[in-house]
């Protein structure tokens, strides 16, 4: 039975302020959607930025085939003791040579606890779908996309980024808005494999996060007004009820790698698959 860590960084008023709008905690989603994937997985949620939160010891997290870290409203440029224990704990895990996988703020907690930069965007967040994602040469022949093509669309929703890369990381992929959409890190042992966009939410929770974030999303421009934020987070509603909606489809400028389930979770299938090989490397 392989055993899988989530670290979730969400703190826990942001994880119940999720469960009320989503019914799921980001490492509750992940949860979910590492079972379906890999329905005889014994899975492991734990919250390291909490005060709380139980120290590992590389014994500990060598119990574990692979440790997952979620996305969040977490700023890993705070220097905030929440954001400390967020990135000790991830030096910990490249210490410990277990393999990892992050979305969103788990890519940018990676590029942090490596010596690498976050910032704000500088121009405006990117929200809803993240648009003509491109690989890297480097890109087109990591395991991490495999099956992907050169240019694909992905369900995102951040208003930070990576800056710099950590040194011995491997850009895989990006976008116009975004120049870190993919990412290999390696550090102190460790191997990550990251991306921006979120391969384990549902078009219905990228929906749900655009509601919640409407009043942004119009302060920054995306969109005129609350209505158009509804509007977009109805399309992907629908989307999500009706993955082969043509209509829908072309209205939001999309094809197979956004609507299709399996196609939208292709990054973190090939991780899984590809845990043995990342466990002998690092071992």
């Amino acid at each position: 039975m392989p055993q899988y860590l989530i670290a979730q960084s969400e703190l826990p008023d942001e994880r119940e302020a999720r469960r009320r709008r989503t019914g799921k905690s980001a490492g509750e989603t992940y949860a979910a959607t590492l079972r379906q994937m890999a329905p005889d997985a014994d899975v492991t949620i734990v919250a390291p930025a909490d005060d709380d939160a139980p120290i590992f010891s590389e014994d500990d997290f060598r119990t574990f085939e692979g440790v997952f870290l979620t996305g969040s409203p977490m700023h890993v440029y705070d220097e905030t003791p929440e954001v400390a224990r967020q990135l000790a704990f991830m030096r910990a895990v490249f210490g410990a040579g277990v393999p990892s996988f992050g979305s969103c703020a788990g890519l940018q907690i990676a590029v942090a606890a490596a010596g690498g930069k976050v910032r704000r965007m500088p121009r405006r967040m990117e929200a809803g779908v993240a648009r003509s994602i491109l690989a890297t040469e480097a890109g087109r022949h990591h395991p991490l996309l495999a099956g992907r093509g050169r240019v694909w669309e992905a369900g995102a929703i951040h208003g930070d980024e990576v800056e710099v890369l950590p040194p011995d990381a491997v850009l895989l992929a990006g976008n116009s808005v975004t120049g870190v959409q993919a990412a290999e890190i390696r550090f102190a042992g460790g191997v990550f494999w990251g991306v921006q966009y979120h391969p384990e939410l549902s078009l219905e929770e990228i929906a749900v996060a655009l509601r919640a974030q409407a009043e942004e999303l119009v302060a920054q421009g995306l969109a005129a007004d609350a209505g158009d934020v509804a509007d977009q987070a109805d399309l992907l509603e629908r989307l999500h009820a009706d993955p082969d909606h043509g209509p829908t489809r072309w209205k939001l400028g999309v094809g197979d790698e956004l609507a299709v389930e399996a196609n939208r979770r292709r990054e973190i299938a090939n991780f899984l698959a590809h845990l043995p090989m990342l466990r002998n490397k690092v071992g």
